[in-house]
């Protein structure tokens, strides 16, 4: 056989084997966002594949996750989904601020970088307080209490778990007067 034969047959069969490996992960393909919503829902926790994000923890955090317990309605739930639509961040700033945390991490932020890491944090913190409001401008009056109760009972279980952290620990605290 001929060397232009031998890699010939290399290359299509290196060819057949990567659309056959694409075709095999298109059936095996993640459930969209709205069967995530529908599934989580209904209750079904369990694992979740690459790419995906847990429905709760994660980066559902604070209000959002207090908002399961609501009893929300259909129309109140398709509200807060627009919202977080609307106020999805932009993927060139994402872009940007992970180079800027990996130049952080490395030690290597100047000052105009750290000034513009300053200026996403403090854009990101306004609008989380944007969501915030309209998030509960949605919300009756009733949801609204029964989530500041929820807030109040995570705040003091976070207390309780500090208490008894410091209680394994011995007692000891990472106060300044302890050393």
């Amino acid at each position: 056989m001929s060397l232009k034969f031998k890699l010939t047959s290399v290359f299509a069969v290196a060819v057949a084997a990567a659309g056959f490996t694409v075709s095999a992960s298109a059936q095996d393909a993640a459930p969209t966002t709205k069967e995530r919503i529908e599934r989580h829902e209904k209750g079904e926790r369990g694992g979740f594949r690459h790419g995906e994000k847990r429905m709760r923890g994660g980066h559902r955090g604070g209000m959002m996750r207090g908002l399961h317990a609501l009893n929300l309605s259909d129309a109140q739930k398709e509200q807060i989904r627009a919202i977080h639509e609307a106020n999805r961040p932009d993927k060139s700033n994402m872009e940007e601020m992970r180079s800027l945390m990996e130049a952080k991490r490395a030690g290597t932020l100047t000052a105009e970088q750290k000034e513009q890491f300053r200026a996403f944090r403090q854009n990101a913190r306004a609008k989380r307080e944007q969501v915030h409001a309209q998030v509960l401008a949605i919300l009756t009056p009733e949801q609204r209490q029964q989530l500041e109760l929820k807030k109040q009972e995570m705040k003091q279980r976070r207390e309780e778990r500090r208490n008894q952290r410091r209680e394994n620990r011995g007692g000891k605290t990472n106060t300044p007067t302890d050393n």
